[in-house]
């Protein structure tokens, strides 16, 4: 855990916590606790009596556990057993569709959506009395342990609140034998969600059957024990959330704040102007002059000039010093130095290799702090001649077109090659421009919200290259984007 900027891995704790319990390592045992092994018997014996008494159905018995199905080792005073051995487990049941009024009562009807890994206290619908009559749901009362065994919520869980409710097809009840704390057997399933999703089977729709949530093999405590071990995992996971919340909190506070202090940079209120600095305008000549001599030399070609900038466009006043500019002006004199990605059949799964030739650049390496290497992808050195206007090097900037649009990173130099995916732009600043000023102005609000006020679309919004090209950047003489960079990078340092 870094305690400078509270990053931790949460889930990975939860993880910990869960396999220590479930291990007998979480808490201390007793030794004047009753054992599992004498639980275990009044278990069959309610058992027994409840088919006795015909309140459940008389099942075949489950084989032993062998020593391949134990997955860990657990204390002396604990019993390896089948979650079919701890409880009545039933699936629920869809009322005919048909009859409009089995639909529509006060009892409440869990569909697997409904699962919250926490106490269910209520569901979307509800069937009334006569569909509970005319379907084989089962009553789940309160305490009941639920687990969902088809489709995409396969091992969601849920405890029934204070009121009992039925369940569809895909959802499995437990109503735990006494001597099995409800909340004990709740955590084990959840520690072993991935065992449980792994026994799934039926391609498309991948399932986990009654038979194999009873056939799963259950480390049994001692009832005190199972009691005090949920304790302590109820109040270790509160901690974490009150952990979690405070670190959302101060992730926000961190945002906020370098936010705060980009604002100030582009404003010019970040360190002080010297008068002694070369203005930014002496800047834009230079960069017009040499790319006129460029153009002379026929060494690149003359492109369409963008359109002046206006009073109106300016979103706030800059030093004397400062010009307001256009990025698209801020290119180097090289063909392609801002461009965006390949469309449509340009670059196709087809053209993908698992060699490492060609890494395609793709949103999810735009990172909020620079480049995520994650997603890998590429394509061939063969295709890229194809597709050579984006072509991206190492030092080039990268603006994401949507999701978010115009967060900005610098390539890395790390693989051989890269190459843009369609839903960013390369953008190759001019020499006369101090690159990782660039990265602060264009990750900054001045131009992020220039960019978020234009974007199209409703489901995808983005943004295109032309926009980019004509969202304005407040440009300070070259030392002083150098003194501006030191002082946000030290001030970033800070907040973490």
């Amino acid at each position: 855990m870094k305690t400078n900027s509270l990053d931790f891995d949460a889930q990975a704790l939860r993880e910990k916590i869960l396999d220590l319990a479930m291990r007998g390592k979480l808490v201390p045992q007793d030794p004047n606790d009753e054992s599992a092994s004498v639980l275990l018997e009044k278990i069959k014996a309610e058992k027994a009596e409840l088919i006795k008494e015909k309140k459940i159905k008389k099942t075949k018995p489950l084989p032993p556990i062998t020593d391949d199905e134990k997955p860990f080792d657990i204390p002396d005073s604990w019993e390896w057993v089948r979650l079919g051995d701890v409880g009545n487990w039933a699936a629920g049941a869809t009322p005919s569709r048909k009859h409009p009024e089995y639909y529509g009562g006060n009892i409440p009807w869990l569909k697997t959506g409904d699962l919250n890994d926490d106490v269910v206290e209520d569901t979307t619908e509800k069937i009334t009395k006569l569909g509970v009559e005319n379907s084989s749901v089962k009553i789940n009362k309160p305490g009941n342990v639920l687990i969902a065994m088809y489709g995409a919520t396969i091992g969601k869980l849920g405890i029934v609140g204070n009121k009992e409710l039925v369940t569809n097809q895909a959802c499995c009840g437990c109503t735990p034998f006494n001597g099995v704390y409800n909340w004990y057997l709740f955590y084990y399933l959840f520690a072993s969600r991935k065992r449980l999703i792994d026994l799934g089977s039926g391609g498309a729709q991948p399932n986990i059957s009654k038979q194999k949530i009873e056939n799963f093999s259950f480390p049994l405590p001692p009832l005190s024990e199972q009691s005090r071990i949920a304790a302590k995992i109820a109040q270790l996971f509160a901690l974490l959330r009150k952990v979690e919340s405070s670190t959302q909190q101060y992730a926000k506070l961190q945002t906020l704040l370098k936010s705060k202090v980009l604002d100030l940079a582009m404003r010019g209120k970040l360190v002080k102007q010297d008068p002694n600095d070369e203005p930014a305008s002496e800047l834009l000549k230079k960069i017009k002059a040499e790319k006129a001599e460029l153009i002379k030399e026929k060494k690149i070609k003359k492109t369409k000039p963008l359109p002046p900038i206006t009073d109106d466009e300016k979103p706030f006043d800059i030093p004397d010093s400062w010009e307001w500019v256009r990025l698209g002006d801020l290119t180097a004199p090289v063909e392609y130095a801002m461009a965006d990605g390949p469309f449509g059949s340009n670059l196709k799964k087809t053209d993908y290799t698992l060699d490492p030739e060609v890494r395609i650049i793709q949103l999810s390496n735009i990172g909020e702090n620079g480049w995520k290497d994650q997603n890998v992808k590429y394509t061939t050195f063969e295709h890229l001649k194809s597709i050579q206007r984006s072509e991206v090097f190492p030092g080039n900037i990268v603006i994401a077109k949507m999701m978010p649009a115009g967060r900005a990173i610098i390539v890395p130099n790390k693989d051989k090659k890269y190459v843009l995916s369609s839903d960013a732009v390369k953008f190759i600043p001019d020499t006369h421009i101090y690159k990782d000023f660039l990265i602060y102005a264009i990750n900054s609000n001045t131009y992020r919200d220039q960019v978020n006020e234009k974007l199209q679309g409703t489901t995808r919004p983005r943004t295109s290259l032309k926009k980019l090209k004509n969202f304005l950047i407040p440009l300070p003489p070259f030392d002083e984007q150098k003194r501006i960079v030191t002082k946000t990078f030290d001030l970033f340092n800070m907040i973490g």
